[in-house]
């Protein structure tokens, strides 16, 4: 038995081998076919796997399959039911050529066939990366800005530079794409040179890996400083809000170039101010004085220069009349206000609190002008208030005396309003209760008393102050007199309503007196329809003294 197993191995070494290629995934599981091509897989009786002088297993009919391999295939090979090599966890290590030999007993005896396959491993390639990275980069110069690695891919990916998201294509004198010849027939690598310009600034450069098992493999964005030389220079003023008089100013000297320079002159009124390590000078207290023109220049190259115009705002407001102001009415008051300002300002008045729609104006002054008057002008972030108190004096006068019966009708409430300032003092010439004294406001003052009168009376309201005095007389009924007419009033109209009421019932009275007495004709007339015609010649007479008595009935009702 030995002998022919001897004798088969020898047989299968000679025989003849095609080698075909089979691709796998990176991690997945291989499978390396075994080509019995037309024979039947019933008829193989011996099959051996191994890959270049290395034996994995051998597997005769009817038996089990038996692992020759000692290396790392041992736990990751098997042999499917139709001959072919499983190979699981698949590496780029395992790109090898795997053969199957097979034993094919036919009709004119053994044969001995080699089936090889080269296993070709595809794998994506590990995120890319940006090395040996340039410091620094300057404009109009073609610089080494940095190297592309994609590791660890089959077949190697291909290699895009991006800038700011997009790719860059080569330009002649601006950039320059190195493909490169790495270590490992595996990993790709590209070189790029670039000639960096003023807009590069702050620009996101990376690369992209492209591989037919992946997407989305970008590098981290890397920036770079660019340097370049001031061409331009901006002149800012920065301060809390606009130039106001009275605050500090601060002037900025902004420069474009990379580094930026540190130090500038400040010309300021004619005066130039040298000052280092800063870009900025300020100026404490503006005035409006310092209106004008203001420039910043580079030390080394005075040619390079900014200007700024600067408008300092400033407000002054004016009133002509003191805090408190005191008039006689019927005078005149002049009002007058004086703004001087940087631009026009916005003006409004208010009295009392409440806004007015215009400025004030005094031809003749009244009572009710007086109160509190507040101006307030503004101008952009400037504001200026200024006020003034009017008091308005005069002799006092009564404009109302009127007098009214209360809610019971018991006492009498007399009325009394008049104007004048100083706040007049009030006088009656008969004895009251106050109810009520409305507060002085604008000159006006009312007074409210109650009595009771028990006979008519003339009653005197007087009003004064140190200007002068105004009395007026009112008559005031008696509250007796008023229930006499009330009483008189009612007894009237109870002789109108007995008259009516009286009228109605003899009226009907005599309606019921012509209806009896038409009955009572109505029945004598039947029981004489059966007596001679004397007596009905006496009864027509009876007839007619009956219908002229109801007919004096009726005119008595008339009337």
């Amino acid at each position: 038995m030995m002998h022919l197993l001897s004798l088969l191995f020898a047989l299968l070494c000679q025989a003849s081998s095609a080698e075909k290629s089979v691709i796998g995934l990176y991690g997945g599981t291989v499978e390396i076919p075994c080509t019995v091509g037309a024979n039947k897989i019933e008829n193989v009786t011996l099959t051996k796997w191994k890959y270049e002088n290395v034996d994995l297993l051998v597997k005769s009919k009817g038996k089990e399959t038996v692992i020759l391999a000692t290396d790392e295939y041992k736990d990751r090979i098997s042999l499917a039911a139709n001959l072919s090599l499983l190979l699981t966890g698949a590496k780029l290590t395992d790109q090898h050529t795997f053969t199957c030999q097979a034993l094919i007993t036919t009709n004119i005896g053994p044969d001995i066939k080699d089936f090889s396959h080269a296993l070709i491993v595809h794998k994506a390639p590990e995120a890319p990366f940006i090395t040996e990275k340039a410091a620094e980069l300057e404009i109009g110069k073609l610089r080494k800005l940095g190297k592309c690695v994609a590791k660890n891919a089959n077949p190697p990916a291909k290699i895009v530079w991006l800038k700011n998201n997009k790719a860059l294509m080569t330009e002649e004198n601006r950039t320059v794409i190195i493909v490169g010849n790495p270590p490992s027939s595996l990993d790709a690598e590209s070189t790029l040179l670039y000639s960096a310009r003023k807009e590069d600034t702050g620009a996101q450069f990376s690369c992209r890996a492209e591989h037919s098992l992946a997407s989305g493999l970008v590098s981290p964005p890397e920036t770079f400083v660019i340097n370049y030389s001031t061409e331009k220079l901006v002149l800012e003023v920065s301060s809390n809000s606009s130039p106001v008089e009275g605050n500090d100013v601060t002037l900025k000297c902004v420069a474009d170039g990379n580094p930026r320079p540190t130090s500038f002159n400040f010309h300021i009124k004619g005066n130039v101010t040298k000052v280092e390590n800063s870009d900025n000078y300020t100026i404490t207290n503006i005035s409006r004085n310092d209106s004008g023109e203001y420039k910043c220049s580079l030390i080394d190259h005075p040619s390079i220069e900014a200007t700024k115009n600067i408008v300092v705002q400033f407000l002054d407001v004016k009133l002509n009349l003191d805090k408190t102001v005191i008039r006689r009415a019927g005078n005149s008051l002049n009002l007058s206000v004086s703004i001087d300002s940087s631009t026009t300002p916005t003006v409004s008045w208010t009295k009392g609190g409440v806004k007015m729609n215009k400025e004030p104006k005094f031809t003749k002054l009244a009572y009710s002008d007086a109160g509190l008057y507040e101006l307030e002008v503004m101008m952009g972030p400037l504001s200026r208030k200024a006020s003034f108190r009017l008091t308005v004096e005069g002799a006092p006068v009564i404009r109302k005396l009127d007098d009214q019966n209360d809610k019971d009708g018991h006492r009498k409430v007399l009325i009394c309003e008049a104007e004048g300032s100083p706040k007049p003092a009030v006088s009656w010439n008969i004895n009251g209760t106050l109810i009520d004294e409305k507060s002085f406001d604008n000159g006006t003052i009312k007074h409210k008393i109650s009595v009771m009168p028990s006979a008519n009376l003339s009653v005197a309201c007087t009003v004064s102050n140190p200007f002068g005095i105004d009395t007026r007389v009112i008559t005031v009924s008696s509250l007796f007199e008023d229930v006499k007419v009330d009483k008189r009033d009612s007894s009237d109209d109870d002789d109108k309503t007995k008259l009516v009421v009286g009228v109605v019932i003899g009226l009907l009275v005599a309606a019921l007196v012509i209806g009896v007495a038409y009955w009572m004709y109505m029945k004598k007339s039947k029981q004489g329809s059966w007596k001679t015609g004397e007596k009905e010649n006496g009864s027509s007479e009876e007839e007619k003294k009956l219908e002229e008595k109801m007919e004096e009935n009726s005119q008595k009702a008339d009337v």
